[in-house]
């Protein structure tokens, strides 16, 4: 339901943007959010993105590099991520959590999740 694509290998200081695509069904409603999951440790928020796009949340440590956003019409969520570095190698996912809502930095707030996409930053 919903589909995550974008990721792949990339030198350090390079960007890459992500896609969360609906399918099956709509999450243009949905508060969204991306999650990563590195090798070896606990899954972690990244940004998060309310109902109508209207207020956006990130982790500290992607602050001022990655931009979440949300095109509603082609129900699909985006993770603009610049000046890469070694440590964002991880598993990205996208969630959603429910109709009309805040994101949140808790996973388990989220009903839905995508397969996941792997971005891998070469130092």
């Amino acid at each position: 339901q919903l589909q995550a694509s974008g990721g792949g290998l990339v030198q350090a200081g390079g960007s890459l943007r992500l896609s969360c695509a609906a399918s099956g069904r709509t999450f243009s409603a949905y508060a969204m959010g991306w999650f990563r999951q590195a090798p070896g440790k606990e899954r972690e928020f990244v940004a998060g993105v309310n109902w109508s796009g209207g207020s956006t949340y990130y982790a500290d440590s992607v602050k001022g590099r990655f931009t979440i956003s949300r095109d509603i019409p082609k129900d699909t969520v985006y993770l603009q991520m610049n000046s890469l570095k070694p440590d964002d190698t991880a598993v990205y996912y996208c969630a959603a959590r429910r109709i009309y809502s805040e994101s949140s930095y808790l996973a388990g707030e989220y009903a839905y999740w995508g397969q996941g996409t792997l971005v891998t930053v070469s130092s």
